[in-house]
């Protein structure tokens, strides 16, 4: 007989306490926090800026386009470099800002593609032709550094430090070698000859189709890099070429008698002579004269300086683009999955004061099914709003095809894109379960069931349905581009085939339609969403980040531990390994450790990084 009698034994009754308590926890964590929040709110609302200031603004690392979202307080996360966005919107406000007096750079270790140093030196000139003087500091600059540092009005170098100019290279690693070593192989479909992402994997060294593409892309940033310095500096090209080959490496006196910096002094110092020189006496301990640009950013609360309610959507699809959040929950990439570019579109489709999307793009590509997913909804966006596309640093392979939804495609002229194709890898470890005496049998039902497993290789009939499949895909892609761009499916197909173009060539081959930055994007948009031009629309930034007070209260409070343990190690990782240069051996990493077997991607292999 059953019995309907509540169970009133001791344990049940010290397991429902212990749920009380963890909700009386969590209602207590979050009045601490909100506590916390507030707090802060009004004390930075008391800190109000100067009425006149320096501006210093530090560049380093990446340049990521967007920063990451820890979903940490900020006394708890770390303090990531301000992203190129940052850094364009910043630069937007001071330009017509008048308690801006001077904008200081300290510029260090800047590591990020040739398109994005054009970008943020194109933005540093519009400061200085709107009347702001710019000055850099260098500490001990290379390439990278001194290039975007040729954009100021003057070049200061740290004292007791170096400068070493010696010229741009790319670098690609090959692993199928070791993978070998260990008993692990792959099997390859590659669609075409130019899609050369497959190779790390398969071979030891460079094809002829990639090196041909890395000398290309190489020699037109080295080409923009000794025009644009020569001409700043008014140094001519072959003195120029000449120092980066004979001299090289050189002291900040040696780098001043040769005209390529104007001063050497310690930061310091410095700050305090631009402090005095500005207020007319000497800077104490209370001193405002040299204002952050955190604490600049903090004081306004749009990207730009609206004088109208109607608003642009800006719609970043930034790192390698996945199906779902859970395949990168643990990476150190940044990666942009299906779900969330969802929300994004479905938050600016929502907005009406949202008369306009700009998608802004800085991805290589990707899973090849995801990005033609995102297309789709990037389609259906732009049949209700207009929509147009700017391109980054890269916007490649399944980057490009996220484009094709443009009404109109913006790119540096030394942007990567195209690498229009895909390739398929199939990893298989028969050597490896061989090497550590592992045996296995498996039963099956059906002709093709077990050819997947990573641990075995195709037969010869399982590697042609594999090489079959992935050359649909690629008739997918074409077919994509050539509806968007209006062309012959073999006008296509003479530019794709994984060929990679730079803006400036994309745009001669007709995959890109006008050379510019995020700013020229999202003025069109603003003409194609009705704005009067004469305005500035208020710009809402697409994905929002969402901070851990919101989580916490989008997860109703569950797990809270757990996501504080995931949120911090990401925030360790990143620490120990805060730029990716390993993206091949990520790859791996997803194919055989996560996924374990095929993976279709629409991905470019390479970029060049100026440094």
């Amino acid at each position: 007989m059953k019995n309907n009698t509540p169970d009133l034994n001791p344990t049940g009754m010290q397991n429902n306490k212990k749920g009380c308590l963890r909700r009386g926890c969590l209602v207590s964590l979050l009045i601490v926090i909100g506590s916390v929040a507030a707090f802060c709110l009004l004390f930075r609302s008391t800190r109000t800026l100067p009425d006149r200031f320096v501006l210093k603004v530090p560049i380093g690392g990446a340049l990521n386009e967007t920063r990451r979202d820890s979903g940490l307080p900020r006394f708890l996360a770390s303090k990531e470099p301000l992203s190129l966005q940052d850094l364009l919107f910043i630069f937007d406000h001071a330009a017509s800002d008048r308690r801006v007096e001077r904008v200081l750079l300290d510029i260090d270790g800047l590591k990020t593609s040739a398109a994005k140093n054009a970008e943020l030196r194109d933005a540093i000139e519009k400061l200085r032709a709107r009347g702001k003087k710019v000055t850099a500091f260098l500490r001990s600059p290379e390439d990278g550094d001194y290039l975007l540092a040729s954009a100021c009005d003057s070049l200061i170098i740290q004292k007791g430090g170096f400068l070493l100019l010696d010229g741009l290279k790319a670098e690609m690693l090959f692993f199928s070698g070791t993978l070998g070593k260990i008993g692990v192989g792959f099997q390859a479909a590659q669609w075409k000859k130019y899609k050369s992402g497959i190779e790390p994997f398969v071979r030891t060294g460079p094809s002829r189709e990639s090196l041909e593409e890395v000398e290309a892309l190489l020699s037109e940033a080295y080409d923009d890099y000794l025009g644009y310095v020569s001409k700043r500096r008014k140094i001519g090209r072959d003195s120029l070429e000449a120092i980066i080959d004979k001299v090289a490496l050189m002291t900040p006196e040696k780098a001043r008698s040769l005209g390529l910096v104007d001063g050497i002094s310690s930061l310091w110092k410095l700050e305090r002579q631009m402090s005095r020189n500005m207020t007319g006496k000497e800077p104490d301990a209370d001193s405002k004269a040299i204002v952050g640009a955190e604490r600049y950013a903090s004081d306004f609360s749009s990207p730009m300086k609206p004088d109208t309610p109607q608003s642009v959507a800006v719609v970043t699809l930034s790192g390698s683009i996945v199906r779902s959040s859970a395949e990168s929950a643990g990476d150190l990439d940044r990666n942009i999955d299906v779900a969330t570019l969802r929300s994004a579109l479905d938050a600016a489709l929502a907005d009406k004061s949202v008369k306009a999307l700009v998608l802004r793009i800085d991805s290589p590509g990707g899973d090849a099914l995801a990005s033609s997913e995102m297309l789709e909804m990037l389609d259906s966006a732009a049949v209700r709003k207009p929509l147009v596309v700017s391109m980054s640093g890269v916007a490649a392979s399944g980057g490009y095809m996220a484009a094709l939804a443009g009404r109109t495609i913006y790119a540096q002229p030394l942007t990567i894109t195209g690498s229009i194709g895909v390739f398929a890898l199939k990893p298989f470890m028969s050597g490896l379960l061989k090497k550590i005496g592992i045996d296995r049998s498996v039963v099956t039902r059906g002709r093709f069931a077990d050819a997947n497993t990573p641990f075995k290789a195709y037969d010869d009939e399982s590697m042609k349905k594999f090489v079959e499949a992935s050359g649909t895909i690629y008739d997918d892609f074409i077919g994509k581009v050539a509806v968007s761009r209006k062309m012959r499916i073999a006008e296509v197909d003479s530019v794709a085939g994984g060929r990679v173009w730079t803006g400036k060539s994309a745009m001669r081959v007709r995959l890109v339609d006008r050379s510019g930055g995020l700013f020229d994007a999202v003025r069109e948009a603003q003409s194609l969403g009705g704005i009067d031009r004469s305005k500035t629309p208020h710009i809402l930034l697409l994905p929002a980040r969402r901070n851990m007070f919101e989580s916490l209260l989008k997860s109703g409070g569950a797990d809270i531990s757990g996501m504080i343990a995931a949120s911090l190690k990401k925030e360790l990782l990143h620490e120990i390994a805060p730029q990716r240069e390993y993206g091949s051996l990520e790859s791996f990493y997803r194919m055989l450790v996560k996924q374990g077997g095929v993976q279709v991607l629409a991905v470019m292999p390479e970029e060049i990084v100026v440094y």
